[in-house]
């Protein structure tokens, strides 16, 4: 059995986010993810389900044409979309990518 502790794992920035990955099986993968204050993801076109939960902080979150503040505590589930976040205060989020049926 293994516990991740969402608060003590290690995270890269943005351009090296492959290294946050702590676990990934033929299904999903599981990252953590980090943004300092004022920190951004850019847009990207996501081909898989995707999960975020907020484990500290908040975050502008958009998918395609829409936007929501994503808070503590709080989780986001989508289909295959256009994504984007940004923070002002800094955030800790738990990242995971589902696989789409085939």
């Amino acid at each position: 059995m293994e516990i991740f502790d969402l608060m003590k794992l290690e995270a890269e920035s943005y351009e090296n986010r492959s290294v946050n990955v702590f676990f990934q099986n033929d299904l999903f993968k599981i990252r953590v993810i980090v943004l300092e204050a004022n920190g951004k993801i850019p847009a990207c076109q996501m081909d898989s389900y995707v999960m975020f939960y907020v484990v500290k902080g908040e975050v502008l979150l958009r998918k395609n044409n829409e936007s929501s503040v994503l808070k503590e505590n709080q989780v986001f589930i989508t289909e295959p979309a256009l994504l984007s976040m940004e923070t002002i205060t800094g955030a800790r989020l738990m990242g995971v990518q589902i696989k789409t049926r085939e």
